[in-house]
C-alpha cells in the first residue's frame, strides 16, 4: 500500500505543526484558516460552492491517523460557511476494498485515489463519473498538463490532484558531515565517491554510508522501487523511463537492469549498509518509517526517501530539520552536475456521484484555497500552481514547492503508481524483498517482465 499518504502512518514531528493549525478563515491570501483563535469562518471565500444543509458528502481514502486529522480540519471553514458534512473514512486496505465497495453497490461519494494505476483500474469498470467542469476548470488552471494527463483514462479525464509528494531526497545530518568533511555531491558519480569514502572510514568514524528499510506490512518493497525509477530516469533518461512505465520495452531492458545494479551497487554491498540497524538482510525486515532514524545518532550517513520522511524524524518536533540543523536532504544528483530530474506521487479524487454537494466538495478539493488550507497545516505540500510555497511547513518543503511548480523541472511520476496493479503494487514490490534477499537483478527484473498482464 505504497502511496505517498499511506507513508505517513506515523505522528508528524515537525515543530510548530500544531501552532500552525487553522480553525477558521480569516480571508487571508492563501484561503486557509484562522490561527487557532476560535474566529468564526470568513464565507465570503466560500460563496461560489452555495449552500446546503444537512448535506453529507463521504470520501474513502488511505490517509490515516494524524494525517487524516489534518485532512478533516483542511475543509473545516468549507464545511461551516457551506453546511456541507464532509465524512472522511481511512482505510489500510484502500485498493482492495474500494473495488469490493463498488461492486456492492455502496461506493463513497468521493474516492482519494492514490495511484493513477488504481484510479485507471477503477474508471476502467464504468463507476467513476468523469469529473465536471467546475472541477475541469480549476484543473486546466492550477495543474500542468502532465498532472492532468495522470487523472486522465482513456482520454476522459476523471479525477485533479490533491496532495503531492518530491522523490528522491537523499537525507543526512549536517553535524556529520561537517565534522567529516564530506562534501554534498552534485552528481551520481560524485555519490558513489562519497559513499566509498564513508565506508573507507566506518571504523574510525563509526558511520556506515546507507541505512534502508523497505519494510511496510504487506506493501513491504515500495521504498526499493523508489530507488529504481530514480536510477533509471537519472541514468536512462526520461524518454526510456516512459517507455519502461508504459512497457514498451521490456521490464528487464539491459538499461533497467544497468540503472538497478547502480542502486545495487550502493545498497546491496555489506560495507554500505545497514548502517546502526544491521546486515543486508535487514533492509527487508526494517520498517520504512524507521530506516532512517540512524542518521540522527550519527551510526547511518545517508537515507534515500521522499519529501513527506521530513515528518518522520520525531514526534514531537525535537529533531530541526533545517540546512544547519539536526537533519537536512539534498536531491538525488543526475549523472551530469546540474541536472537533477524529479520523481514524485500524490493522490487524486474521483467522484461515484454527481450530486451538487458533491460536486462542490470536489470542486474545493482541486482549487489551491484548499492546497493552501491544508498544506498550511504541516507536513505535505501540493502541485497546485495556486499554492504560495511559503505556506509550507518548512524550507524543505518549500522546496519542494518550488521544485513541482518550476516548468523547467522534468518530473514523472512515480513509475509503480502509473504500472498495472499486478506489476506496481505486485511483483514489483515483492521483487524488491527478493533483490535484497540475494536474487540476482537479471532475475528480479525478468520475472516482473513474466507477470506483466
Amino acid at each position: 500500500m505504497k502511496r505517498s499518504q499511506r507513508r505517513l502512518l506515523m505522528p508528524i514531528g515537525i515543530a510548530g505543526i500544531t501552532a500552525l493549525a487553522l480553525t477558521g478563515c480569516v480571508g487571508d491570501d492563501a484561503g486557509g484558516g484562522g490561527e487557532g483563535d476560535g474566529e468564526a469562518a470568513d464565507c465570503s471565500t466560500f460563496e461560489e460552492y452555495g449552500t446546503f444543509d444537512g448535506a453529507e458528502v463521504s470520501l474513502y481514502g488511505t490517509i490515516l491517523d494524524a494525517e487524516a486529522d489534518r485532512l478533516d480540519e483542511s475543509w473545516a471553514d468549507f464545511e461551516e460557511c457551506t453546511g456541507i458534512d464532509m465524512v472522511y473514512e481511512g482505510s489500510g486496505e484502500f485498493e482492495a476494498q474500494i473495488n469490493v465497495r463498488v461492486q456492492g453497490g455502496n461506493p463513497p461519494d468521493l474516492a482519494i485515489f492514490p495511484q493513477p494505476g488504481l484510479l485507471a483500474s477503477v474508471a476502467g469498470t464504468g463507476s467513476v463519473l468523469p469529473a465536471p467542469d467546475s472541477v475541469v476548470e480549476n484543473a486546466q488552471e492550477y495543474w500542468t498538463e502532465d498532472w492532468q494527463n495522470y487523472g486522465t483514462v482513456d482520454g476522459t479525464f476523471y479525477a485533479a490532484p490533491l496532495m503531492a509528494s518530491v522523490k528522491g531526497f537523499v537525507w543526512y545530518s549536517p553535524t556529520v558531515f561537517e565534522e567529516n568533511g564530506w562534501e554534498v555531491p552534485t552528481t551520481l558519480d560524485e555519490l558513489d565517491e562519497l559513499t566509498a569514502t564513508i565506508a573507507d572510514s566506518t571504523e574510525e568514524s563509526g558511520v556506515t554510508p546507507w541505512c534502508v528499510g523497505f519494510g511496510s506490512a504487506e506493501a513491504t518493497g515500495w521504498p526499493g522501487t523508489d530507488w529504481v525509477e530514480d536510477y533509471v530516469l537519472r541514468t536512462a533518461g526520461p524518454d526510456v523511463y516512459d517507455q519502461w512505465v508504459n512497457h514498451e520495452i521490456p521490464f528487464d531492458d539491459p538499461q533497467i537492469v544497468d540503472a538497478m545494479d547502480r542502486v545495487g551497487d550502493l545498497i546491496l554491498d555489506p560495507a554500505n549498509v545497514n548502517g546502526g540497524i544491521g546486515d543486508v538482510s535487514t533492509i527487508a525486515t526494517t520498517d520504512f518509517g524507521e530506516g532512517g532514524l540512524p542518521v540522527l545518532d550519527g551510526t547511518c550517513g545517508m537515507h534515500h526517501q521522499a519529501s513527506f520522511y521530513e515528518g518522520f524524524w520525531s514526534e514531537d518536533g525535537s529533531v530541526e530539520v533545517a540546512e544547519d540543523g539536526d537533519v537536512w536532504a539534498f536531491l538525488l544528483p543526475g549523472a551530469e552536475a546540474g541536472e537533477s530530474p524529479v520523481t514524485g506521487g500524490g493522490e487524486f479524487v474521483g467522484a461515484f456521484s454527481d450530486a451538487e454537494e458533491v460536486v462542490a466538495a470536489q470542486t474545493y478539493l482541486s482549487s489551491p484555497e484548499w492546497a493552501n488550507s491544508r498544506v498550511s497545516l504541516g507536513g505535505v505540500i501540493s502541485a497546485n500552481n495556486g499554492l504560495d510555497p511559503e505556506n509550507a511547513s518548512s524550507e524543505l518543503l518549500s522546496q519542494a514547492v518550488e521544485i513541482l511548480q518550476n516548468p523547467d523541472t522534468t518530473f514523472r511520476f512515480d513509475g509503480s503508481d502509473v504500472m498495472p496493479g499486478a506489476v506496481g503494487t505486485g511483483t514489483f514490490w515483492t521483487g524488491m524483498v527478493n533483490w535484497v534477499g540475494g536474487e540476482s537483478t537479471q532475475s528480479v527484473l525478468s520475472t516482473i517482465e513474466s507477470s506483466y498482464p
